[in-house]
C-alpha cells in the first residue's frame, strides 16, 4: 500500500504542468475566501489547488491509510477540515472494496467491480479486501460547513449515491465519468437536472481542460459520454447553474 500511495504522490503532486492546468480550471469555479468539497480526496491535490486559490476546503477520504497521507500533506492547514469518511445517499456505514495494488480505484460500488472484471483496460485490477466505513451526506456536510461554491466528486462509481444525499442545487460541481459505467454519468446528469437548471462540460483525463467551447444541456453532454471511445477511460463532468434568464 505504501509504494501505491508514493506512485500518487508522483503522480498527482509532481507534474508541474498539470498543476497549473489543474488551478486555471478550478478558478473558473472557486473563488479567493469560497468554499470547496472535496469528494473522494485521496491524496488531495485538489484539495491542494483549492487552497492554493484561497479557498476553505472540507475534503472527505474513507481509506484509512490514504487518509494518513492526506493528514500528513494537509493536516496542519487551517482553512482545511480533512474527514475520514466517505459521502453517500445517508448517514451510517457502507462496505468499501479495497484496492491495495492501486487504491485510487478504492470503490464502495460493487456494480463498478462487476463491470471491470470484464473490461480489457481494468483486467489487472484487484480489490483484495474489504471494509466497512463511516459515511455522510452532502447535506449534511452543508449543514456543517455551508453552501459550497463547488462540490469535486471522485468515488469511483459511486457518484450517484453521493448526488442523492443532496437535496439543493450548488453552483458548481464536477463529477468522475468512466467509459466503464457511461449509463451512470448519464444518470448523474439526470440527478442534476432534477436539482437546479444545470449546464455541463467536459474534461477527459488528466487533461484539466473544458473540451467544449461553449457550456451544453443534458442531453448533449450524454451525447458525447455515450461517444467518447473506450479508449478515453476516465475523465469528469462539470455543471454549473444557469444563470437567470439565459435559455435552456
Amino acid at each position: 500500500m505504501a509504494a501505491a500511495i508514493g506512485r500518487s504522490l508522483d503522480i498527482y503532486y509532481r507534474d508541474a504542468a498539470r498543476t497549473s492546468r489543474m488551478d486555471r480550471l478550478n478558478a473558473l469555479f472557486v473563488p479567493d475566501g469560497g468554499l470547496a468539497f472535496d469528494i473522494g480526496a485521496h491524496v488531495g491535490d485538489r484539495t491542494a489547488s483549492f487552497l492554493r486559490l484561497g479557498a476553505r476546503v472540507v475534503a472527505l477520504e474513507p481509506q484509512p491509510h490514504v487518509f494518513r497521507a492526506l493528514r500528513l500533506i494537509h493536516g496542519r492547514q487551517s482553512r482545511a477540515v480533512l474527514e475520514q469518511m466517505a459521502a453517500g445517499e445517508g448517514h451510517g456505514e457502507i462496505e468499501m472494496f479495497l484496492n491495495s495494488g492501486n487504491p485510487t480505484v478504492s470503490t464502495a460500488s460493487a456494480d463498478l467491480v462487476a463491470a471491470a472484471s470484464s473490461a480489457r483496460a481494468w483486467k489487472n485490477e484487484v480489490w483484495d479486501r474489504t471494509i466497512r466505513v463511516p459515511v455522510t451526506t452532502l447535506d449534511q456536510l452543508i449543514a456543517r460547513h455551508g453552501v459550497p461554491d463547488f462540490v469535486k466528486i471522485d468515488v469511483e462509481g459511486h457518484e450517484l449515491m453521493v448526488l442523492n444525499g443532496l437535496a439543493q442545487a450548488v453552483p458548481a460541481l464536477s463529477f468522475e465519468v468512466t467509459t466503464l459505467q457511461r449509463d451512470m454519468a448519464c444518470a448523474c446528469i439526470g440527478r442534476l437536472c432534477e436539482l437546479g437548471s444545470y449546464e455541463f462540460n467536459i474534461s477527459l483525463g488528466e487533461d484539466h481542460r473544458l473540451r467544449q467551447s461553449g457550456w451544453t444541456g443534458a442531453p448533449d453532454i450524454c451525447a458525447e459520454i455515450l461517444r467518447l471511445p473506450a479508449a478515453a477511460n476516465s475523465g469528469d463532468i462539470y455543471a454549473r447553474l444557469r444563470a437567470q434568464g439565459e435559455p435552456h
